[in-house]
């Protein structure tokens, strides 16, 4: 049996790895547009729950990724220069790099070689094979095959964003909401190594367009940014890395599979950063694949469908969240309005998974320091 792979990120590398773990005889081989050290992003968020999957399933890449990552166990929100720390919410995050070196090196022990810097045009330079997986990001080559095949669909959030990191450390993951002389803008920033942080600035359509974004160069752009967040960077500066101002893609695809072409990660749908569930989801999806094919004894039509079956109620309940998610975003800046408290409850509940009662388990000491503002969890 031959697997063919495009695109050696997290959701390739790891298909590689868990496909090899399972059948040593299959040949396995990857194809990757960038060269191996290159890496877009910064850091990369995992939640307890998705690392407490990642242990149980694979107990030997977990080991080696687990020393790289920061931890840390509140979110905070900073609204109206008032910080409200929410707990009960833990998460790990490791810089993107890492991450791909120590699957790169998980890889290599099991025998796979990832061919790099091989930009393939279309799915025929994979060349035959049992088994393609498109795990090629927002620009697959592997979709792009049969896009009306797959039920691709895709839109654009009107909300611009652009991501950097930081040079200093961040001690959780905090949303920070700033009011500024270009307007309203929130930032989401975390550290994923010493030193380093990830920091990703939004704002409106409108307020982008009225600062004058669109007509300055980069080194201006990042300056202006540094100002705007000023407090909350202090002595830091902000890094970029090709860094640019964008409108977040949403896409979903009806259909998982096309003939023995299968997607996963972002070739397959995107979720909001606001959620931070990206490679988590593009992790998921290669686990639930590898499940399928062996469930189903290597049997390439059969497993692919019962990999849909198996993995679309859950990603579908994910993706809705960060579609809610990214709608709360999308107005944030009317909700700014609110006071911190509020501000901060309507937060934790923009993606609809918490009820009252809920939220209670979830956060107590944030729920009892909600209703001693007089904050009602009803709203």
């Amino acid at each position: 049996m031959r697997v063919s792979i495009a695109g050696a990120g997290p959701a390739g590398l790891y298909a590689a790895i868990l496909i090899r773990r399972a059948r040593p005889d299959i040949d396995i081989s990857i194809v990757e547009q960038n060269p191996s050290d290159a890496t877009f992003g910064f850091g990369v968020v995992f939640s307890d729950q998705a690392l407490g999957f990642l242990r149980e399933d694979d107990p030997e890449t977990a080991a080696l990724i687990e020393p790289h990552m920061q931890r840390w166990s509140d979110i905070a929100v900073v609204h109206k220069n008032r910080r409200i720390a929410i707990d009960g919410v833990g998460f790990s995050a490791v810089g993107r790099l890492d991450l791909l070196k120590q699957l790169q090196r998980r890889a290599a022990q099991l025998g796979v070689h990832p061919v790099y810097d091989t930009r393939i045009a279309t799915v025929d330079a994979l060349g035959p094979a049992d088994l393609i997986i498109g795990a090629d990001g927002l620009n697959s080559v592997v979709r792009a095959s049969a896009p009306d095949e797959f039920g691709e669909r895709m839109d654009t959030l009107s909300n611009r964003f652009i991501w950097y990191g930081a040079d200093c450390e961040f001690d959780a993951l905090t949303q920070s909401f700033v009011e500024t002389r270009l307007g309203k803008f929130n930032a989401h920033h975390y550290r994923y190594q010493a030193g380093r942080s990830t920091f990703i600035i939004e704002t409106t359509d409108a307020i982008w367009r009225q600062a004058g974004f669109a007509d300055l160069d980069t080194e201006t752009t990042r300056t202006v940014c540094e100002e705007l967040f000023a407090d909350v960077l202090g002595d830091a500066r902000l890094v970029d890395n090709k860094s640019a101002w964008r409108q977040f893609p949403n896409l979903t695809c009806e259909r998982y599979y096309s003939g023995n072409k299968v997607l996963v990660g972002d070739a397959l749908h995107t979720a909001h950063f606001s959620i931070g569930s990206g490679t988590r989801l593009a992790l998921e999806d290669v686990i639930a694949l590898v499940e399928a094919l062996k469930s189903n004894n290597w049997n390439v039509p059969g497993a692919l469908a019962a990999f849909q079956d198996a993995r679309h109620p859950m990603l579908q309940k994910i993706v809705n969240a960060a579609t809610r998610s990214a709608h709360w975003y999308e107005a944030f800046d009317r909700h700014m309005a609110l006071e911190p408290w509020p501000f901060a409850l309507g937060y934790i509940r923009r993606a609809g998974r918490l009820d009252a009662d809920k939220l209670r388990r979830f956060a107590p000491a944030f729920t009892g320091q909600l209703e001693a503002h007089g904050v009602s969890l009803s709203i």
